[in-house]
């Protein structure tokens, strides 16, 4: 009975944080990636950088990264938490329908993760040879910030709104298709060293024998860090589906057991103030 109450209040708080952040600060993404755009350009021109409102933010994003994990990837970027709602749906109806839900496998997602650090190279390099404005209408995030705002006028976006369409699918056969494979910012934060303080650890000897309910929870099929291997990987999306999931509430923030989601609601308010203040 513990299992399920813990299981259904991190589902709850997670979708609710969720939906605060799509609905308020949908535009955090596409407001850091503009400041890797302008660095990168700013470099390629050989003109002086300066700390734009887009720098600003990815610095202090970045920053909450390093201390926090990628708690933002996992609870507030518009990308992310479309895609687990494209998913869910997704699953849903193959449940009605009776059928088995198309899921690509957890050894071709840990091959393909890797496929985000080539976006974001062909993205740098586009930036710094001056290449990447004369492809406006091409990106698939300018066209879901335009649908998110009401602006149903993409003409000129059609090649984006492709992409994007694309990418919808591929949320339907991967829970994070987005942040795995194509996600430019998430493969920035993957490269960022993180505190361990605020990552999620499991105390291996306390597991049940033979089970693998966390791997096989987690979105990026990773292998939880423990005692005896701490290394916190950069794929982890802080979403904390591996806690929720864990039927010996054996998994959980270092020095923090048991109080998970309290921590959760202070990252978030935490967040939600910074991203406020900064005016995103």
């Amino acid at each position: 009975m513990q299992f399920k109450k813990r299981k259904k209040a991190g589902k709850y708080v997670r979708a609710v944080i969720q939906l605060i952040f799509f609905l308020l600060m949908p535009s955090a993404f596409t407001t850091a990636f503009a400041g890797v755009k302008y660095i990168f350009t700013q470099i390629g021109q050989e003109t002086q950088l300066e700390m734009t409102a887009f720098v600003t933010v990815l610095l202090v994003l970045g920053i909450y990264t390093i201390v926090f994990g990628r708690f933002f990837c996992g609870f507030a970027c518009a990308f992310g938490s479309l895609s687990d709602a494209v998913r869910a749906f997704y699953v849903w109806i193959c449940k009605k329908m009776k059928k088995k839900p198309v899921t690509i496998g957890d050894s071709v997602t840990i091959k393909l993760k890797y496929l985000k650090y080539v976006v974001l190279a062909a993205v740098v390099l586009l930036c710094f040879l001056g290449l990447y404005g004369k492809l406006q209408g091409t990106s698939p995030w300018d066209v879901f910030s335009m649908l998110h705002a009401g602006n149903l006028r993409l003409q000129k976006y059609l090649a984006g709104a492709v992409i994007l369409i694309l990418i919808v699918i591929g949320m339907c056969v991967r829970e994070r298709f987005f942040c795995l494979f194509l996600c430019p910012m998430g493969a920035v934060f993957a490269l960022l060293p993180v505190l361990p303080f605020f990552t999620f650890r499991r105390n291996r000897e306390k597991c049940l024998k033979g089970c693998r309910a966390c791997t096989r929870q987690c979105p990026a099929a990773l292998n939880l860090p423990d005692d005896k291997n701490p290394g916190v990987s950069g794929d982890c999306f802080q979403c904390q589906k591996c806690a929720d999931i864990c039927p010996g509430g054996n998994i959980h923030c270092s020095g923090m057991a048991g109080n998970e989601i309290p921590v959760t609601i202070v990252k978030a308010a935490v967040l939600f103030g910074i991203l406020f203040w900064l005016g995103v």
